[in-house]
Parts: structure tokens; C-alpha cells; sequence
């Protein structure tokens, strides 16, 4: 069954993101995917996240396909104007990719190429309506195509720092629901309570959620989220949790493992982010049963 049809159906699925190489060769990637064929139901592609150069999230995309797997890819309008990312959404399609994401890319300054502009000659919402015209037959200028695309299009939340910030966040996604938007990813999840609060408040826009489970890679990634981002709700525990262990690396493996046990109680989905550690993803999945 197609990651689509599970997902519209109220099953449970699970997805793992993978990034590209900065590069041509893709012999880790395409390794690292291998590993989990058959144990995931699709894989998201970011595209050139926190404002570093990659290879393009259609190439990963396309060959994840190579490999029989599912693929869902980023597509944000920070890099590429109007007429870029229509000319990228009907390849996309040509090429088999009917699963987007649309969410807000990284400021380029943070990233490699600081002197790099960004373009943003769409938001969020003008690019769900460019997907929702591009289905409809006909582009932004206002020509009829010969043939139309049809994607499953789905949006992400921001972390929010209080309820306040957590409402307006849910207002913007209400728009996008409307604008098209099929299901809803969430920030990463350390706190089990605060993540229900915050369902309590995102199923009213009649949605699938899928959570994410991020990995921590030692003590001093997750001290420093919990410093840098307090919202994200990584506590003391956790982090004496993983200082303690005697294997601090499978420790951040075994919460990774926990947290998407726990989260199978709760949302639709999971998305599993590792950020360079995708040669991890098969032992997140065995020891959470998958």
C-alpha cells in the first residue's frame, strides 16, 4: 500500500529522513536506504535544510525511487521563484514524486553560502495555491497545461515557545489546511505530556499528525537544545539519562526507540530525524519493534 493511501486510511506510518550528499556520490545514501527498505513507509528528502548546499531533494527523491522506496520531498520558496518552483513541481511529477512538504527554509546566512540571496517571491500559502493551480490544469500566469499533476501535500509547525505563539502557529496551519495541505509534522518530541497538550489543540484541524522523533547524538546536543530551545522540552532526566549511560551513543538510540513506541499512541506517524547519523535508523527501528 502506498505511503498515500495508508496515511488517508488512519494507518499508522513511518517515515525517516534522509539527507543527500554534498556531492555526487551517493553510494551512503543509497547504502544507508537499503537498511531500511521494507522497515519505514517512506523517506522525506529535505532540501539544502539549515541553509547548506546539497544535492537537490528531486535528485534523492528519484533515487530512493531506484530503490523501491517512497519518497516525500521539502519544497520551500527561500531558493527559487514562482516560475522555478512550478518548473520543479512538474518534474517532480513526471518523475514520480507526488509527496511534498511545504515548510519555511533556513535563513541562507546561517548556512555555507552566506553570501547567497534568498528569493522568497512566495510564502507558504502562495506556494500551496501554486500546487493547488498546477492540479487545476493551469499555472500562476494564468496558461492551461497539457496535463495536470495531483500531490499529496502536507505542512510543518514551528516549535512555540508558549501557548500564545502555539495558537497563532495553529492559526497559520489552519490556513494552509485550507490551502491544501493534507497532514501535519511537528517539531521534535522529548516531552510525552506537553505533546498531548499540544494534540489537544491540533486535532481540531482534522488532520493526520505525524511526530517526530529526533535523535540526540550525546549530552552535549541535547544540553544544548535545552539551552538554545527551551520550548523543545528536553529536561534534566534525559540529560542525566545519557551522561550516566555506559554507552552514551545507544542511550540516545534506546530514547529514540521509546519516544516513537510512545508516540504510536498518540499520532499517525512518526518521522525519524537523525541529521547525519541515518547509519542509526536501523537500530532506532529494532529496538522499537519495527
Amino acid at each position: 500500500m502506498s505511503f498515500q493511501k495508508r496515511l488517508l486510511s488512519g494507518e499508522f506510518v513511518v517515515l525517516a529522513e534522509m539527507n543527500t550528499p554534498k556531492g555526487v556520490d551517493t553510494s551512503q545514501l543509497i547504502q544507508n536506504a537499503r537498511r531500511i527498505k521494507g522497515r519505514v513507509d517512506a523517506v522525506i528528502v529535505p532540501d539544502m535544510d539549515d541553509g547548506v548546499m546539497r544535492m537537490s531533494a528531486l535528485a534523492g527523491a528519484v533515487l530512493m525511487h531506484q530503490q523501491g522506496m517512497e519518497a516525500l520531498i521539502h519544497v520551500y520558496c527561500r531558493d527559487r521563484n514562482r516560475m522555478a518552483l512550478q518548473s520543479d513541481l512538474l518534474a517532480a511529477y513526471a518523475l514520480g514524486v507526488q509527496n511534498l512538504v511545504v515548510v519555511s527554509g533556513e535563513d541562507v546566512c546561517n548556512g555555507d553560502h552566506r553570501e547567497a540571496r534568498a528569493v522568497d517571491d512566495l510564502d507558504e500559502l502562495g506556494l500551496l495555491h501554486a500546487v493547488r493551480s498546477l492540479e487545476a490544469g493551469t499555472d500562476l500566469g494564468g496558461s492551461d497545461l497539457t496535463g495536470a499533476p495531483s500531490f499529496l501535500v502536507g505542512c510543518a509547525i514551528a516549535q512555540c515557545r508558549d501557548e500564545k505563539s502555539l495558537d497563532n502557529e495553529l492559526e497559520v496551519a489552519a490556513k494552509k489546511v485550507e490551502a491544501g495541505a493534507k497532514f501535519l509534522l511537528t517539531p521534535p518530541v522529548f516531552d510525552l505530556s506537553r505533546f498531548e497538550s499540544f494534540l489537544g489543540k491540533a486535532r481540531s484541524l482534522k488532520v493526520p499528525i505525524i511526530s517526530t522523533v529526533y535523535l540526540l547524538k550525546s549530552v552535549g546536543a541535547a544540553r544544548y537544545i535545552a539551552t538554545n530551545e527551551p520550548e523543545a522540552g528536553i529536561s534534566e532526566d534525559l540529560i542525566r539519562r545519557i551522561r550516566k549511560a555506559s554507552d552514551r551513543e545507544m542511550e540516545c538510540v534506546r530514547i529514540a526507540a521509546e519516544t516513537l513506541v510512545a508516540l504510536r499512541q498518540l499520532s499517525q506517524g512518526v518521522r525519524i530525524v537523525t541529521l547525519g547519523w541515518e547509519h542509526r535508523l536501523p537500530d532506532v527501528l529494532e529496538y522499537a519493534g519495527l
